[in-house]
């Protein structure tokens, strides 16, 4: 496989300047302008002239793209992998690689952009990254290319994605980035509950409501005294981030990692998701689990391994959870001679309802670089994205592999060569999937394979069933769009940071009773008091020029 031009890219400069810099470049620093009237007739080269849903793609000569890859701990970068020579054998396409570790991913991307200096395609982007590139024109404006995007746009329309697209619009009406796509919600995170305990004392894999669920931790304290009932995780980047994230849309509001940018839209106007009662109802929620002694405090400060050992140990009885690390604490019961049984729990409804939160069917996609359109195989460029990440063929080749190398076929069943293990579905094979050949990579499989078919072909039955049951949950309706202009951003960007990091700080104050709730309303006024009104006034501003 040819792979020229690989670099770990050095570090640049510090990564608070990674938005000053792609505010300042402009569209000469980044290549061409994106703004749709790009002839492309000199761009051709490599590029399809027939390809559409249901082609594959070729390159008609020789491609070499540009991409910037997120060289990840558990699966290194490793130039022979199958996956690699498979796409020059039979897509004729190779790669001029730019590697930066997952350690130090999304400041490397923003001050490489920023410089004028990024690949062109820049994938494991979420949505919302993409804005601060925008006014710099850095980036290309995708929704000027989407008929060269034939994969893409055909499952936004069958799949009904294109509100959600629309909301990737920024207020020159274009959008920037290409997202992954689900065909259906797919939940992952819940608690992890030990079976044997739950069973031992009747109670259901499927509580209600969360007051149901506090009862059930009662019930569990009462019968383990020395253990917590609950010992949480994924506090790095916030209080119990993942599982106020996932509690968050029962309570009417968001939390956590879907805390976003702080605005919530109730029905009228945008407000500070910080300030309504329904986050205080959610907060008030888990601090009570701590004053009657259900969750474990430490679970706000302790580090991910502190609290699998503990769930490990019999120290707690349940822990925040998704589909794969459920599997890692099997494997710790195992190493520490635990006699336990985890299960997923179907997570509850709310006070505002059985809900997951909107926009989920979108995932973290890519960014191309607008110096893209300068060069001559642009088209063929969006051609292979188009394939690689949307189309059926392409999203089972990132995921699957080869067939008849990485897997076979048995009738509608993929089924993993028996050497190769992912997720555990060949326990003790010699090799994985991704670390040995490049496969199930997340650079490349931003979705996990975007179909409910191949997006389940890799799950465990008891996922599935998890899947289903919380399939019956609503989700919320998306808010409407409310993009800002470039003064406008750069205004609120400074608001953002104090804001989100004095309801970070509360929510744990709160939660641990460092801080009573009867000062909720001195907690509100410290946030009028840091602009909260300029800012949610810029937003709702935004709100009705977008809608008018």
């Amino acid at each position: 496989m040819k792979i020229t031009r690989r670099r770990t890219v050095a570090g640049l400069a510090a990564a608070s300047l990674a938005i000053t810099l792609a505010a300042c470049s402009t569209a000469a620093d980044g290549g061409a302008d994106a703004g749709g009237d790009i002839d492309v007739a000199d761009k051709m080269v490599g590029a399809m002239e027939a390809y559409d849903v249901g082609t594959t793609f070729v390159a008609t000569e020789p491609v070499e793209l540009s991409l910037l890859y997120r060289d990840h701990p558990n699966y290194p970068l490793n130039e022979d992998w199958l996956f690699f020579s498979a796409l020059e054998e039979q897509n004729n396409v190779t790669f001029d690689l730019v590697s930066a570790p997952l350690s130090d991913w999304d400041d490397r991307k923003s001050l490489l952009i920023g410089a004028g200096d990024a690949p062109d395609i820049l994938p494991v982007t979420y949505p919302g990254q993409e804005v601060a590139f925008v006014a710099g024109g850095a980036i290309l404006a995708v929704s000027d290319y989407l008929e060269y995007l034939p994969n893409f746009t055909q499952k936004v329309e069958e799949w009904g994605l294109q509100d959600a697209i629309d909301n990737l619009r920024q207020e020159d009406g274009k959008f920037y980035m290409l997202p992954g796509l689900h065909e259906s919600v797919r939940p992952q995170y819940t608690y992890a509950v030990r079976t044997d305990v739950w069973e031992e004392l009747g109670l259901s894999l499927a509580p209600e409501t969360f007051e149901e669920f506090a009862e059930q931790l009662a019930t569990v304290k009462e019968a383990y005294p020395d253990a917590w009932p609950l010992s949480d995780r994924w506090s790095a980047d916030g209080p119990i981030a993942a599982m106020l994230n996932a509690a968050a849309p029962n309570f009417g509001t968001a939390a956590g990692w879907g805390y976003g940018e702080g605005t919530w839209w109730n029905g009228e106007e945008y407000v500070y998701t910080g300030a309504t009662d329904e986050y205080r109802d959610l907060i008030t929620y888990y601090a009570g689990l701590v004053e009657d002694g259900l969750l474990d405090p430490e679970s706000l400060t302790q580090d991910d391994d502190q609290a699998v050992q503990k769930f490990g140990a019999g120290e707690s009885l349940a822990i925040g959870t998704n589909d794969q690390e459920i599997l890692r604490y099997r494997t710790t019961f195992e190493e520490l001679g635990t006699d336990a049984e985890a299960s997923l729990l179907r997570l509850p409804a709310g006070p505002a309802g059985d809900n997951v939160a909107s926009g989920q069917r979108l995932e973290s996609g890519l960014m191309i670089s607008s110096a893209a359109a300068d060069k001559d195989t642009f088209v063929a460029t969006l051609q292979f994205v188009d394939w690689l990440y949307y189309s059926d063929e392409g999203m089972e080749f990132a995921k699957w592999g080869v067939e008849g190398e990485t897997f076979e076929r048995e009738g509608d069943t993929r089924v993993l060569a028996e050497n190769i293990d992912i997720n555990g579905l060949n326990p003790g094979a010699p090799e994985s999937l991704n670390v040995d050949y490049g496969f199930h990579n997340g650079v490349f499989m931003p979705a996990h394979g975007s179909t409910d078919d191949l997006a389940r072909s890799m799950l465990r039955d008891e996922v599935v069933e998890f899947q289903e049951a919380m399939s019956t949950k609503t989700e919320l309706e998306l808010p409407p769009p409310a993009p800002l202009d470039e003064l406008e951003r750069e205004q609120v960007t400074l608001w953002q940071g104090a804001l989100k990091d004095h309801v970070d700080q509360n929510t744990a104050a709160f939660i641990l009773g460092q801080r009573d709730l009867s000062e909720w309303d001195a907690y509100v006024a410290e946030l009028e008091a840091m602009n909260m009104g300029s800012y949610m006034e810029t937003i709702n501003e935004a709100r009705e020029r977008a809608a008018d």
